[in-house]
């Protein structure tokens, strides 16, 4: 049985998190969950993840401000806080057993703004790579960055995995240049490609996880 991973964004009429700052809070809270104790043997997320994580790794983002998000709080999941950015992940569920209070909150239409250019990355920081071409919702963006941070986590050796965890899982999100994404298909990282539900075509390769542990060279 397909299960789904679900996001939750707050998203309060006075207070929107910027475009990087919610892509990477997605990235952080998918590596958070794979790596929750709760997630792995005996935990009590381990058989959820583990019937997820066979069949089609998705994921849906979602938002919520005031009382849904609090209602959504009140779930079992992790909390992340990164910049502007507030974001809770839940654990996988079959599709029709989504929590009512989750299932209830928007999915679509979720776009948010980026004032100031983001800094260029440290050359050790993992980043997240969007590819140029395409033209994603903030919430598909987030879910695909999503898929790239779970697909660069199962390519890493369990020791660079430790490493990665231990230090809070530095990464950053950046849209390629058109010229870096052509290099980058080049390589042998992580590369997402969309099964074209919603948005974009079919087999859209739409997020390169460059990581410096899966660099070989």
């Amino acid at each position: 049985m397909e299960h789904v991973l679900t996001l939750v964004i707050r998203v309060e009429k006075t207070a929107r998190p910027e475009q990087t700052d919610a892509l990477e809070a997605a990235a952080h809270a998918v590596l958070a969950i794979l790596a929750d104790d709760r997630s792995t043997g005996e935990g009590e997320w381990a058989d959820a993840m583990t019937a997820w994580q066979d069949h089609r790794i998705r994921k849906v983002v979602r938002r919520a401000r005031g009382a849904e998000w609090h209602r959504a709080e009140a779930l079992p999941g992790i909390t992340v806080t990164h910049g502007t950015a507030e974001l809770r992940v839940f654990p996988p569920v079959p599709l029709g057993d989504v929590p009512k209070d989750l299932a209830k909150l928007q999915v679509t239409g979720t776009d948010f703004d980026q004032p100031e250019p983001p800094a260029v990355p440290h050359p050790q920081t993992p980043v997240l790579w969007i590819n140029p071409a395409l033209h994603m919702s903030s919430g598909k963006t987030m879910a695909q960055v999503g898929h790239g941070a779970h697909l660069a986590w199962l390519a890493l050796s369990p020791h660079h995995r430790k490493e990665w965890a231990a230090s809070n899982f530095p990464l950053a999100v950046r849209t390629a240049g058109r010229a870096h994404w052509t290099q980058l298909l080049q390589t042998t990282f992580p590369v997402v490609q969309d099964a074209g539900f919603t948005e974009i075509d079919p087999g859209s390769r739409t997020v390169i996880a460059e990581h410096p542990d899966l660099r070989t060279w």
